[in-house]
């Protein structure tokens, strides 16, 4: 059964996270990587992919930093307490309970401090395929599967698990540091026997607030797959595979904008400006919250849920299918 729009980019996923990943120790580039056709080596200027009827992409910044050796990294979150970076790792297939997930630190010149920070199976640790992450007074909040898992931010020790009531595909999280809330999307997807992917209807967003999940928004129609978030003033601003849209606090589904490529992922909020990743496009788009998006970052195979370091106006993204990192500096 085909997917609908929404859904192509985690059967994408889903589809390369079968192939086995090269095991090595992460390695940093910090001058701009040569152009090649290597799976380690991301060019970081020019034009994108593009068929021969559409305009090339104009060249973008070159990354601060490239470092290589992750394991199906899905996010990077700007950790501004301790001044670093902290890497989901996969490290498999995005729906399997396998326990091998884990959290890399990596510090802000794009060199690795911890590996394996936090790992399933050790420690006391569960983690299956860890995805979007967000912070809040001290506790970081990592989305898998069906499950919140909640880590203390200094130790990495396991704080407890807050269980999301029908969940089946957990995707992205993103915080209110005014209020404390959490939010989760619910990608409504789930592995099918096949081995590609199959709808659930359980597309939602999530708010959990002082230890207790509820439904923001729930309805596959209207959601349509909803993958990253980002909180704003005046609701929580959410990506599916072709647009983005604002929930109000009433969980009313708002300000529906068709960016120029789908298969969008990961989006952050830097003062009125949105930045959003795009796979089909090999680009993060820059725009107002009601448009017009237009590429400020090009040439990134397989961005996935980008993050923001706020301190030094850098956009973060994890290459999904080249295991590797890249921070850009934007203005």
């Amino acid at each position: 059964m085909e997917l609908p729009s929404g859904a192509m980019r985690t059967t994408l996923l889903f589809a390369l996270a079968l192939v086995a990943c090269q095991k090595e120790q992460p390695k940093t580039d910090t001058t701009a990587p040569a152009a090649s056709g290597g799976a380690t080596t991301i060019t970081s200027a020019g034009p994108a992919a593009t068929t021969s009827a559409a305009p090339a992409t104009p060249a973008g910044p070159k990354p601060v930093f490239h470092t290589t050796g992750f394991q199906t990294p899905e996010s990077v979150l700007y950790d501004d307490a301790n001044d670093r970076y902290l890497v989901s790792n996969i490290n498999g297939k995005p729906a399997d309970a396998d326990n091998n997930g884990y959290i890399t630190v990596l510090g802000t010149d794009g060199k690795v401090v911890t590996e394996k920070w936090i790992e399933g199976g050790k420690n006391k640790v569960t983690l299956n395929a860890p995805k979007g992450s967000g912070i809040v007074n001290g506790v970081l909040y990592v989305a898998d599967i069906d499950t919140v898992r909640t880590f203390d931010l200094k130790t990495g020790a396991p704080k407890g698990d807050i269980k999301i009531p029908g969940a089946t595909f957990l995707n992205d999280i993103a915080v209110n540091t005014i209020d404390s809330k959490v939010y989760v999307s619910d990608s409504g997807l789930k592995a099918s026997a096949k081995g590609d992917f199959e709808n659930t209807a359980t597309d939602a967003v999530h708010v959990i607030d002082k230890g207790k999940s509820k439904p923001l928004a729930k309805d596959a129609e209207k959601l349509n797959h909803p993958n990253g978030l980002a909180v704003g003033p005046t609701g929580v601003f959410v990506v599916n595979g072709s647009e983005l849209y604002r929930l109000d606090d009433k969980g009313q589904k708002q300000d529906p904008v068709k960016l120029p490529k789908g298969n969008l992922d990961g989006i952050v909020l830097m003062g009125d400006s949105l930045f959003i990743s795009s796979w089909d496009a090999n680009a993060v788009y820059e725009g107002r919250p009601t448009g017009p998006f237009n590429v400020v970052i090009s040439n990134v195979k397989s961005p996935a849920d980008i993050g923001l370091d706020t301190k030094r106006s850098r956009i973060l993204v994890p290459l999904f299918t080249e295991n590797a990192v890249e921070a850009y500096e934007v203005k």
